[in-house]
């Protein structure tokens, strides 16, 4: 999954990327209202974190024009000040929850967490014929077999399984399970994509990760011959 950080102090905007990278996130971080509000307006992010007090545009005025143009992304504003009127303003303003600085990071997840539960994300198991990827625990099974990921294995394997049935492209599995610096010209989905077959597509299993010649992959039950 993908999220925006928009925050002007570096070791702020720092500990959190390092944070939900960890959790196997995919993140874009900018540092002003106006670029954050490009980001948030020309790519697809499944959360917001938006600082209120940023150079160029506040956060307030931001997530009021994402909405304006009708983005529905759900966003987490943090704020250093702790005003009932700000969080009122805020939530006004069409943000969705706030987070008061300082922060503890597992508060800052749970709430990312509770934001992508409102977008349908929120089933403790994602299952496809016989895989069963375990969100709480992060663990992933193949039949009565753990299959043991990578981070990046982890986010690649949640987003076919949140999409299965449906053709992938190599742009979309860019998007959504690497950051906007990615470089799109290498071959690297494609040699995650063949790490993670290697690990749930072995015998004796059937295979469920197929390639779309030229397009990219879709995760599909193979049909009976």
């Amino acid at each position: 999954m993908r999220i925006l950080v928009v925050e002007d102090e570096k070791k702020v905007a720092g500990f959190i990327k390092k944070g939900l990278e960890e959790e196997s996130y995919a993140i874009d971080v900018v540092s002003d209202g106006v670029e954050g509000e490009y980001m948030a307006s020309t790519n697809d992010y499944d959360v917001i974190v938006l600082d209120i007090m940023l150079p160029k545009k506040n956060g307030f005025d931001v997530v009021k024009d994402l909405r304006t143009k009708n983005i529905k992304t759900p966003v987490l504003l943090l704020t250093a000040r702790d005003s009932v009127e700000d969080k009122v303003k805020g939530l006004d303003s069409g943000a969705d929850d706030y987070l008061n600085k300082p922060f503890a990071f597992e508060e800052l997840l749970a709430r990312v967490r509770a934001l992508m539960r409102r977008k349908d994300y929120g089933l403790a198991e994602l299952k496809f014929a016989d895989l069963v990827l375990d969100q709480a625990t992060r663990k992933a099974k193949r039949g009565d077999e753990i299959v043991d990921l990578t981070s990046k294995e982890y986010g690649l394997l949640e987003y076919f399984l949140r999409n299965p049935n449906k053709v992938l492209t190599r742009t979309m599995i860019a998007e959504h399970v690497w950051d906007y610096t990615f470089d799109s010209d290498t071959n690297i989905i494609d040699v995650y994509v063949n790490h993670l077959r290697n690990k749930i597509d072995k015998e004796p299993f059937k295979k469920v990760i197929h390639t779309v010649r030229g397009v990219g992959y879709i995760l599909k039950e193979e049909k009976e011959k």
